[in-house]
């Protein structure tokens, strides 16, 4: 996951609350892209286009509550791919509107962490051979 987010060297959860802590550079916006996310999910999920662009003019990081949502899609997408073994499959999966979430896609659940949770309990179930 730490590719995802233009970082190496996550091992645990507490490295994923320490680089909220710190405050993720704006370009790990870019490695997020790269994984996958269009821009418009981007501006969704994470942080508004022009706060990003005036974070990346002025050599700003993300804030913690934007380090924390960009940590949050990049948990949930990788835990997908490696789910489905398949990237492309993952992020079909991501973008088909479920009736466990009242017709939302589990990329939009992404919102918020409760919605995360959902989520990640869904992609659970289905490794283990549950309906997905």
């Amino acid at each position: 996951m730490g590719g995802k987010l233009g970082v190496s060297r996550i091992r645990s959860d507490e490295d994923l609350a320490s680089l909220v802590e710190k405050r993720l550079p704006a370009a790990a916006i870019k490695s997020l892209v790269r994984g996958g996310l269009s821009n418009a999910e981007v501006y969704q999920l994470i942080v508004p286009r022009r706060t990003l662009a005036h974070r990346i003019a002025n050599h700003q990081p993300l804030s913690r509550e934007e380090s924390d949502k960009a940590v949050r899609v990049a948990r949930i997408t990788t835990m997908a791919e490696r789910a489905f073994h398949d990237t492309e499959k993952a992020w079909r999966w991501l973008r088909k509107p479920k009736r466990r979430f009242e017709s939302k896609t589990p990329i939009e659940m992404l919102a918020t962490e409760a919605g995360a949770r959902l989520v990640e309990e869904m992609i659970i179930q289905f490794e283990y051979g549950m309906t997905a």
